[in-house]
């Protein structure tokens, strides 16, 4: 649900709407425009919006009901939003399972724990059954915890006894977590409750565990600038003013301290990062409890451009996964008692994915990918490899994970057009067979998904997904979809959505570009799209769309362009520098404000990918792209919807804000240029009906600007 409409509100605002494929432009609520300005190295440059970045204020709140007054105006006309509403619950409504995990000692290790979706409910629900074969039984519906089903479920992590969890939730979509501890025996909790966590897991040692937060914020909690994270841990039973502070570096308030342990709870391995500083890697220390030590001894003492995660322990050595030396990935092997670090499994020319190392039945099985497709290796924790996991096809994997006792391992496959389905692979045969899978109603067989390599302006071949119904005529006239992300080495891997199938099954394609700057071919693709290379990412997602254009695939009258956060900034950059190429964008929860984006909540984290307009040099590449200062008088924008939401507090409403009131100023055209501000949700939708919602009303306006009349 938006926010209310406020009737006396709206008689200041003078909000009209025309039809949705009139020749009148729309009325747009009127912004109030300030004289505001900022100085970076000499360029003064205009920020006549800067109120709305106050998400607090009357004014602000008035802006956001007059603008999705407009927009609910707009969507309203559209014949079919509720028809495809409607399919999609349709598609969508199938259950929907996580793969089982089990955690304990004794009879708590025979509980095996599970999250199931019925088909349409809001949250997933945790639940447990007594071996593979019992009874399923509910231990958390967050469904209860919230009138609209807001509440989010967000860690749910056991001891090494399997006595207690730790239960994590957030609010209406919000980054900010709340920590309880429940009791697994009886499924009480006890009475302790921890606030303001965030970037944080939760490491449990003994009676306790280890876990991150910031200092209670002053200001907008959903707003202030996130600084000096530290380390605590609780002791179950005590209250959080109880807790021992672990650790922390209040000089430089900038960084991530994170802490985990490894599965024998022996060591304690603190991560330090330090990405406010343009730092991509991390530093890395350890306590072992068997020393009696409480100071942190260093593994890699300074923070660099080199990252390292904990896997495991093999007695008294450190298994590790690391890009350092290897932007391919290795894994390495340290000693804690020779200080010594040696390679365990060496790089090879696939990327290994990042965090793709997993263990169970004392075996580490390592993700790696071929152009972009899964593939899973094998070793002993000795490094040796052993084998290699026949896999379903060509998709993308997730899980293996288990205790050192365990036989078998639990792993989900998908791709475009299969569903996620859980398989139960055993370790001693090496044979998967299907645990779980699921029944959509769509026919997979009617589809097809094919991956072409195509050039961009640099000469890069960049690899790129398309999937459509078979028998697909190249003849220029098919609704496409063109997705990205190109950033903070994220990689795009084949995945299904049953949201998209409504808009294949209407002939359209849905496209996947695998641009520069995520991980798909390891750290050296990274590179190619951060700080001042970030153009290339721009360069990568135009080439796209001239490829799809030139062979036929579709028209820029038929070609739309979406993408969230870092690809909402995509979406922002791209029409602003190639307008004439695309027909409708959907820039959502975007970085659209390159200027400014460090001076909110956790921002500054994003300067080891972008670098800061505090950098000179830096500063005039930010420039050259940043979506909001590069809105122009006189463009033929595309059709443009923009979405945020009231609880996003990792990528700020202000961005899509100010971006919106920019480009509804500045645009003179027909095209409607249209912001969707939702409320209790974050960077994401916060729950299923939203989530439903949302995909109804981007797809109809995308097919209601392409000239759509009636869905087939």
């Amino acid at each position: 649900m938006r926010v209310p409409l406020l009737f006396c509100a709206l008689l200041m605002l003078d909000v009209t709407t025309t039809d949705a494929q009139s020749d009148s432009p729309i009325q747009y609520p009127k912004a109030r425009r300030v004289e505001h300005t900022d100085t970076y190295h000499g360029t003064v440059v205009a920020d006549p919006y800067r109120w709305l970045e106050d998400d607090r204020s009357a004014e602000t709140a008035d802006w956001v009901k007059a603008e999705n007054k407009v927009t609910d105006a707009y969507m309203d006309q559209i014949p079919y939003r509720k028809q495809l509403q409607q399919r999609m619950e349709q598609i969508y409504n199938y259950p929907k399972y996580s793969s089982p995990f089990h955690q304990g000692t004794g009879e708590m290790a025979k509980w095996y724990y599970f999250y199931k979706n019925d088909g349409l409910q809001n949250q997933s629900v945790l639940y447990r059954q007594m071996g593979l074969d019992g009874k399923p039984e509910v231990v958390i519906d967050p469904n209860e915890l919230s009138k609209e089903g807001t509440t989010k479920l967000t860690v749910f992590s056991p001891s090494k006894s399997g006595r207690y969890a730790v239960v994590g939730t957030s609010q209406g979509g919000s980054d900010w977590f709340t920590y309880r501890v429940m009791d697994l025996t009886t499924k009480k909790y006890l009475p302790e409750t921890l606030d303001w966590v965030k970037v944080s897991g939760a490491a449990w040692q003994g009676d306790g565990f280890y876990y991150s937060r910031y200092p209670k914020p002053e200001g907008s909690a959903l707003a202030a600038k996130n600084e000096n994270h530290q380390v605590f841990f609780h002791a179950i039973n005590t209250p959080q003013s109880a807790d021992r502070l672990v650790y922390e570096d209040a000089k430089n308030g900038q960084r991530f301290h994170t802490l985990s342990t490894t599965d024998d709870e022996r060591f304690a391995v603190l991560s330090v990062s330090d990405r406010g500083q343009g730092k991509d890697g991390n530093a890395l220390f350890f306590i072992d409890s068997q020393s009696g030590s409480k100071t942190f001894a260093p593994i890699v003492a300074d923070v660099t451009d080199s990252r390292y995660s904990l896997i495991d322990n093999r007695g008294d050595v450190l298994l590790m996964q690391t890009n350092d030396k290897a932007p391919n990935g290795k894994v390495v092997a340290f000693d804690t008692k020779k200080k010594a670090m040696t390679t365990l499994i060496g790089e090879t020319k696939y990327p290994m994915a990042e965090g793709g190392v997993s263990t169970g039945g004392r075996k580490l099985f390592v993700e790696y990918t071929k152009d972009v497709v899964s593939e899973i290796q094998v070793f002993d924790y000795m490094g040796k490899h052993e084998s290699t996991v026949e896999l379903p096809g060509l998709g993308s994997v997730g899980g293996f994970g288990g205790q050192p006792e365990d036989s078998f391992v639990f792993y989900s496959f998908t791709s475009f057009t299969s569903p996620s389905t859980i398989y139960r692979y055993d370790i001693a045969s090496r044979k998967s067979t299907v645990f779980r899978a699921p029944e959509v109603d769509f026919k997979p067989g009617d589809y097809e998904t094919k991956q072409v390599f195509y050039t961009s302006k640099d000469g890069t071949k960049v690899p790129m997904f398309l999937t459509h119904r078979k028998g697909l005529k190249l003849d220029g006239t098919n609704p496409t979809l063109l997705y990205g992300y190109g950033g903070f080495n994220v990689s795009l891997p084949p995945g299904f959505s049953p949201l998209r199938i409504p808009f294949l099954e209407q002939g359209g394609i849905y496209v996947q570009a695998n641009l520069r700057g995520g991980s798909e071919y390891g750290e050296a693709w990274h590179e190619q799209g951060m700080k001042l290379k970030k153009q290339n990412v721009f360069d990568d997602f135009i080439a796209a769309a001239e490829y799809l254009i030139k062979e036929k695939y579709t028209s820029p009258a038929k070609l739309a362009i979406m993408g969230g956060s870092n690809g909402g900034l995509l979406v922002g950059a791209v029409m602003n520098q190639r307008p004439d190429l695309f027909r409708v964008a959907i820039p959502q929860v975007g970085v659209m404000d390159m200027l400014r984006f460090h001076k909110f909540t956790i921002g500054w984290n994003w300067i080891a990918d972008y670098g800061s307009s505090d950098n000179p040099d830096e500063f005039k590449a930010l420039y050259a792209y940043s979506p909001i200062h590069n809105l122009k008088a006189g463009q033929n924008y595309p059709a443009t919807l923009i979405s945020t939401a009231d609880h996003d507090d990792r990528v700020v409403p202000a961005h899509s804000f100010k971006y919106a009131a920019t480009l509804q100023d500045v645009y003179k055209g027909n095209n409607p240029v249209l912001i969707r501000i939702e409320t209790n949700s974050g960077h994401g939708a916060s729950n299923t009906k939203k989530n439903i919602e949302d995909a109804a009303e981007t797809y109809s306006f995308i097919l209601w600007n392409m000239g759509v009349k009636t869905l087939k």
